[in-house]
């Protein structure tokens, strides 16, 4: 038998080739952290569906912080949870909120640490959704203003990133203009760009107790089956002055993350969520698969679509063994 000059596997016969020649490498500086603040003190209530994950007081959220730092984490995504709910979500913009409390306590602490804070409503609403309601539909003019305010609290709590969630049409160029006119024109924003309406979300929504109390969120987040209008949203976006554009999931959306790399030149992000996490988590606690390895095969393949950086709760327990290569 005949063989060609060629022969891929004369590269992969020992780790020192494999590593010579790998085309994609995951870093510790790729990640981001998300941490769920609570009211209260050293409470830290299991969150059943993600292993190892909690809702965090403020202490020891800044504890938590304090050991993503020390891994080389370069950043975390706060999200509340707050102790009272309204149906304008006024805990959201509150400036004793608690992503503000926490935000405030994590730059005290961790001053080299970026927080980025989640900007929405849906934590904060008595109905769940991402806005304002007007009988069961979401009016997405009148929330604007709202969005913008929760972000304009943020900033002033010493957030160094805001990170619009809600879907809202217009929701970045609010934001950029509150900021700017409240002299935050330094702030950048990570948008939430190309968000689907997704079932991912389930074990986030059971954390952030934030799952909507009537109907869904596909008025406003993307059909899964639509990749076009991916790249659409996230050109608006970027036209209202988005910093850094997302994907999210990401997972089960690397063929949309691949997409958003080449049309844009603006930072990527993908959101590795709570589902795709707990799915993994699941069948190694079954024994099912290598969990440690699944986990760093699936950030390498979100790192291979394009993404520059990645939402994930795997972001200490992958940080871990890149440290110690």
């Amino acid at each position: 038998m005949l063989f060609p000059d060629y022969r891929p596997r004369r590269m992969r016969q020992s780790e020192a080739f494999r590593r010579m020649i790998r085309e994609t490498a995951l870093s510790v500086e790729d990640f981001i952290l998300p941490l769920f603040a609570i009211g209260g003190k050293k409470v830290q209530n299991p969150i059943a569906s993600m292993p190892g994950h909690y809702q965090l007081s403020v202490d020891n959220l800044v504890q938590t912080a304090r050991e993503a730092h020390a891994l080389g984490i370069p950043a975390v995504l706060l999200f509340g949870v707050p102790d009272r709910k309204d149906p304008l979500g006024t805990a959201a913009y509150a400036k004793d909120g608690i992503v503000q409390r926490a935000t405030r306590s994590v730059k005290d602490a961790v001053p080299e640490l970026a927080v980025i804070t989640d900007v929405c409503l849906c934590q904060y609403t008595d109905h769940g959704h991402c806005g304002c309601v007007e009988g069961e539909c979401i009016d997405n003019d009148a929330s604007l203003d709202l969005i913008a305010r929760t972000a304009l609290s943020h900033a002033k709590a010493g957030a160094d990133m805001v990170a619009p969630s809600d879907m809202m049409d217009g929701r970045v160029a609010e934001i950029r203009e509150t900021l700017d006119e409240n002299d935050f024109s330094r702030i950048p924003i990570m948008a939430y760009s190309a968000k689907y309406c997704s079932s991912y979300y389930g074990p986030f929504r059971a954390a952030a107790d934030s799952a909507p109390q009537f109907g869904d969120r596909r008025t406003y987040q993307m059909d899964p089956a639509n990749a076009l209008e991916a790249i659409r949203e996230v050109s608006m976006d970027v036209e209202e002055g988005a910093d850094i554009v997302m994907v999210k999931p990401a997972l089960a959306y690397l063929d949309v993350i691949y997409r958003v790399r080449q049309e844009f030149d603006l930072p990527v992000a993908a959101y590795n969520v709570s589902g795709e996490f707990s799915m993994i988590k699941a069948a190694e606690q079954m024994g099912w698969l290598d969990g440690p390895r699944v986990m760093m095969e699936t950030l390498t393949a979100i790192k291979r679509a394009g993404a520059d950086l990645i939402i994930t709760y795997f972001a200490m327990d992958a940080a871990r063994p890149l440290q110690r290569k």
